[in-house]
């Protein structure tokens, strides 16, 4: 691991949704929530009270809006923060 850099978590295929988190990272700061289907998660934290972001993905044209047509591994992302301050990422990883 490089220095000053660390990170702990797990998404094995199979598992149910885990976290991953950690510090110095770049360009992503923000620990990582990984879910199976990003959609109803991110329903499921604002029907919560939470602000999160729009869902987005990135393609070879930069970040586009809502998930990826092809809803490949990685792809989907929303941002939102918890009580603390602390910066959280979405981010969906089917089952397989």
């Amino acid at each position: 691991m490089t220095p000053g850099r660390s990170a702990c978590g797990g998404s094995d295929p199979g598992l149910p949704p885990s976290l991953r988190v950690g510090r110095d990272r770049d360009p992503n700061p923000a620990d990582e929530l990984v879910v199976t289907d990003i959609v109803p998660a991110r329903d499921e934290l604002i029907g919560r009270g939470v602000e999160v972001s729009e869902i987005r993905h990135v393609n070879t044209d930069g970040w586009q809006p809502g998930p990826s047509p092809t809803r490949g591994k990685y792809e989907p992302y929303a941002e939102f923060a918890d009580p603390d301050g602390n910066s959280w990422m979405l981010q969906e990883v089917p089952a397989p």
